[in-house]
């Protein structure tokens, strides 16, 4: 893969608005973005907008007194879309995190082009203690069974902490649907890829059990 991944990112993903969140630029990929030059085992995720996240941020913008003066911790951030809408709807401190370092530094590069003060925070973080966050988001990540099994038990505790736990989804195979609460619907197109501009409705939800 390259050695320096910010370079990298500057000079072959394209600095644009965001679709839903036009608020928000962000480095995207495009078909001459050469992707194929990162390692095999590095799934560039985070070089997409995915619906869950651009549905949260949309959300924040919408309603900026859900996150004003709040601390927000957003899992799985990816290219930091979400982190990013809090910081500038006003929430107090930022934290994106991501298992991927890769996703880190496109979050760092895309929250400097939105001047959003945003902290990055590069690991897994799902079995260790609640992080100290008034509010905790998570975009887009229930598609596989082992990976939503450990986001439940994450936001079990999080909730016993007396945290606030939203998601934004539009309908993945393993969304903990019996756990949630709509709070808003928005018609978005299942954009990871760019293959399918179709509109979906998806959600934002917050966890209640």
């Amino acid at each position: 893969m390259p050695n320096d991944i910010a370079a990298f990112i500057r000079s072959h993903l394209a600095l644009e608005r965001a679709p839903l969140v036009p608020e928000v630029r962000l480095y995207l990929a495009h078909a001459g973005s050469g992707l194929s030059r990162l390692a095999l085992n590095e799934t560039p995720y985070w070089a997409y907008l995915w619906p869950g996240g651009a549905l949260l941020a949309r959300y924040f913008f919408d309603r900026p007194q859900v996150v004003k003066n709040l601390s927000v911790l957003d899992i799985g951030s990816g290219g930091g879309v979400v982190a990013i809408a809090a910081a500038k709807a006003g929430a107090r401190h930022v934290i994106a995190n991501d298992i991927d370092a890769n996703a880190i530094a496109c979050a760092a590069l895309n929250a400097e082009a939105n001047g959003a003060a945003v902290e990055a925070l590069c690991g897994d973080i799902l079995d260790g203690d609640v992080p100290d966050a008034d509010l905790i988001v998570i975009g887009d990540l229930f598609y596989h069974a082992d990976v939503a099994i450990r986001l439940n038990a994450f936001a079990s505790r999080a909730l016993a902490a007396g945290k606030t736990v939203l998601t934004g989804d539009i309908g993945r195979a393993h969304l903990p649907r019996a756990r949630l609460e709509t709070i808003v619907e928005y018609d978005v197109p299942d954009f990871g890829d760019r293959k399918d501009t179709s509109l979906r409705t998806g959600g934002v939800y917050r966890f209640v059990a």
